[in-house]
């Protein structure tokens, strides 16, 4: 996954968003936030992993890594915002991520994903950072998508989102 072309798409697309909407000088860090966990959610609901009372199984794939891909456009967002190396913090990640993966279900995985969120917004350092994006990255993998899917599905949204701002969203 080459990750800083995708902070570079995900810059761009923020540029626009804070220029359109004249949000320039705004401090948009707590949407942000509120918004990256609001979309893990909707993942979560989508994999219905926690609905334990009913029968219906998880979305189809298509849907499951476009919802995953809505939460990557906050972590990389917040991450030019914080001027964060992400491309050196994914190869630091990559390369220990057959030590710390662990066995889990989805539903503590989420929940791990985010707890680590709201740490990473009390704690603004790149540290508390790579522990909530390795986090999300592992249930990526848990979700079976390949870092290939992930980054061409991510360059799908970025562009239905350029649409969406051409059409006034």
């Amino acid at each position: 996954m080459n990750v800083k072309k995708l902070c570079e798409m995900q810059e761009v697309l923020d540029n626009r968003i804070i220029q359109e909407h004249r949000l320039e000088g705004q401090n948009l860090e707590n949407n942000k936030i509120l918004a990256l966990l609001v979309e893990i959610c909707e993942l979560a609901n989508e994999t219905r992993c926690f609905k334990h009372w009913s029968n219906k199984g998880p979305s189809e794939n298509n849907i499951l890594i476009e919802e995953y891909v809505d939460s990557l456009h906050f972590f990389l967002s917040i991450a030019n915002d914080r001027q964060y190396d992400v491309e050196h913090l994914y190869k630091v990640y990559v390369s220990d991520f057959e030590v710390q993966q662990q066995e889990t279900s989805l539903v503590t995985a989420f929940k791990e994903v985010m707890a680590k969120i709201l740490t990473m917004e009390q704690n603004q350092d790149p540290f508390h950072y790579i522990q909530a994006f390795a986090a999300y990255l592992n249930l990526g993998k848990m979700l079976g998508f390949t870092w290939e899917q992930i980054e061409q599905a991510y360059i799908k949204k970025n562009e239905i989102n350029h649409k969406r701002q051409d059409n006034g969203y």
